[in-house]
């Protein structure tokens, strides 16, 4: 009896990997080499910009054949930004989550800085950066990165400080078990669980930087007119003359960045992210192409093993060490000098913020009550914008947001359809909406309440996808066995596990709001300035007149309103969802 062999489709496809092994390498070799030197390049001519000398006044060019430089040089502002970004909101959530005393005041700070416009920080980073540097490009460049940073990096360490509070129990306990030092903690257990919603943060961070690009790289203060070449100036001198034709070819090149960055960054770490998530059963994948050929790359393979590998041994011996030599001081000595330090640390900070009010009171004292009073009425009427469109926002972005996000075939489709629709600058298009609302008989109310919803809606969208993601797969399978209904699902399984991501969403969504409010209530339109009463609007106007005051004025009501809701509102749900709403056994 003649017995055949059996082929399995699983062998076909191993038998085509060994024989072509070598030839994916290659290939994998040879596109991180490309990419290498491309980032080099574009390093290289942003360079010879940076420090060249001080040109003020750039000509921004109306012609498609510059798009590409553009968008390389406003592509490195961003990934700098970012990159401060990261930075700080990894040190900043560290320090507020692990002393409950410290988060009392960095929690409300952080929301503070999260609200305060874009145009409010300006004045005073680009004459500090311009001053620093005064003979190079150098301090333009630097303030507008650190422009951009402002509108990327409190987000970030929302998401970081939330994930940090969430820590199971359990895996609490096992880290404590095993004498984890701090950077052991940090690097395999508090960074691993915040994989996810840092991504997914990450990528709504960016996208935030995209939407206020154009006010971070052209802007007016008072006689002095600062441009810079890149994207967004771009898109505002063409959305400033009306220019239909250069406006759509500046979104399509900016689509075509946002589209390369999704396939080439944020698909990738999403895959990756994925085994990172806290779950016993194993559900299905994301899947990249990018992730998959940088895996079989002999040169990252090589690089990681001789240089990271090493590195990262050497940096986690030296901190148990450290930590094993402290363990022999006693507690209560330790617990002394952080609360000496503690102490001069916040008299210091206790100085500096006393000055800073002292300064700022004596710029108003010029105000008068009138003045006071519209500043109040303006002030109500933001606030209610701002409530209105987070309550607008979260009613579509919610179930849309569990949709994409326990559903991974419509993920595959949707992430970079909601990354695109995030990152492009709502005000290049404001020109065109505004004529629709205009003729449709909305008037300007209307149109900065919707501008305001564009600003507000994805990061409640992007939290929700990562708290969604995160769900294990294991309580999906539980939900099924039970037969539960969808309410019943919805109400005991997928609510309480996107609650924390959710609070984080709805208290940067007002943030964006707020920082919104500063394009919505005030635009330039052919030579024409619309605008309707608001605190963004008082704000916008005293940038362009260089009313110091009134620009003090407008952003200490902004910071107490925040504050205010912030001891009220979000504390309370922040408590809550660290204490009824974590993820543990």
């Amino acid at each position: 009896m003649n017995i055949q062999p059996t082929i399995s489709y699983q062998s076909i496809l191993r038998a085509i990997s060994e024989r072509t092994g070598w030839k994916s390498s290659f290939a994998a070799d040879a596109a991180v080499f490309a990419g290498l030197l491309a980032i080099l390049y574009v390093l290289f001519a942003s360079g010879r910009i940076w420090f060249a000398p001080f040109t003020p006044v750039a000509n921004i060019s109306a012609s498609p054949r510059a798009l590409p430089l553009y968008a390389a040089y406003s592509l490195v502002r961003m990934t700098i930004a970012y990159l401060l970004s990261i930075l700080f909101a990894l040190a900043y959530g560290l320090a507020a989550a692990k002393s409950e005393r410290a988060a009392k005041i960095m929690l409300p700070l952080l929301d503070i800085l999260q609200s305060i416009p874009v145009l409010s920080f300006l004045p005073g980073v680009m004459l500090a950066m311009v001053a620093l540097f005064p003979g190079r490009q150098l301090g333009l460049e630097l303030g507008s990165i650190l422009l951009i940073f402002t509108g990327q990096a409190w987000n970030i360490a929302f998401s970081f400080y939330a994930s940090l509070k969430g820590i199971p129990r359990e895996l609490d306990e096992a880290a404590r078990l095993y004498r984890f030092g701090r950077w052991q903690r940090f690097s395999e257990l508090e960074l691993p669980f915040a994989a996810i919603g840092l991504v997914w943060n990450s990528m709504m961070s960016v996208a935030g930087g995209w939407f206020f690009l154009m006010a971070c790289e052209m802007f007016v203060l008072g006689q002095r007119d600062f441009r810079l070449p890149g994207l967004g100036s771009y898109l505002q001198v063409a959305a400033g003359a009306g220019d239909t034709r250069a406006i759509l070819w500046g979104m399509a090149a900016m689509i075509a960045v946002i589209v390369l960055l999704d396939q080439l960054v944020w698909r990738p770490a999403i895959a990756w992210s994925d085994k990172f998530k806290f779950e016993t059963v194993e559900g299905v994948a994301p899947q990249s192409f990018v992730l998959n050929l940088l895996r079989r790359s002999g040169i990252l393979a090589a690089f990681y093993r001789t240089a990271v590998q090493p590195i990262s041994e050497r940096v986690t011996l030296a901190f148990a060490a450290r930590s094993t030599s402290r363990g022999t001081e006693t507690r209560s000595v330790r617990n002394e000098v952080r609360e000496w330090f503690g102490r001069v640390f916040g008299g210091l900070v206790l100085i500096a913020i006393a000055w800073l009010a002292y300064r700022a009171l004596a710029s108003m004292a010029e105000l008068g009550r009138a003045q006071l009073i519209l500043l109040a009425r303006d002030a109500g009427l933001t606030f209610l914008r701002v409530n209105a469109a987070l309550l607008l926002g979260a009613l579509w972005a919610v179930p849309a947001g569990v949709w994409i996000g326990t559903t991974p075939r419509v993920a595959r489709f949707a992430q970079p359809l909601v990354q695109v629709a995030a990152s492009v600058p709502a005000t290049a298009l404001f020109p065109v909406l505004l004529l629709l609302l205009l003729r449709a008989g909305g008037g300007m109310g209307v149109a900065a309440m919707t501008l305001m919803l564009l600003g507000t809606q994805w990061y409640i969208l992007f939290n929700v996808i990562a708290g969604a993601m995160a769900i294990p797969t294991d309580l999906k399978e539980a939900t099924r066995v039970f037969r539960f209904q969808r309410w019943e699902r919805w109400r005991r399984l997928i609510l309480p596990a996107i609650f924390p991501y959710l609070v984080t969403g709805m208290l940067t969504a007002s943030g964006g709001a707020w920082n919104a409010s500063i394009v919505a209530e005030y635009f330039h339109f052919q030579g024409e300035t619309l605008s309707v009463h608001g605190l963004g609007a008082a704000i916008s106007r005293a940038t362009d007149a260089g009313n110091l005051p009134v620009l003090l004025a407008a952003t200490m009501v902004m910071s107490l309103i925040v504050v205010t809701m912030n001891r009220t509102l979000w504390q309370r749900l922040y408590k809550l969802a660290a204490t009824h709403y974590k993820l543990e056994t």
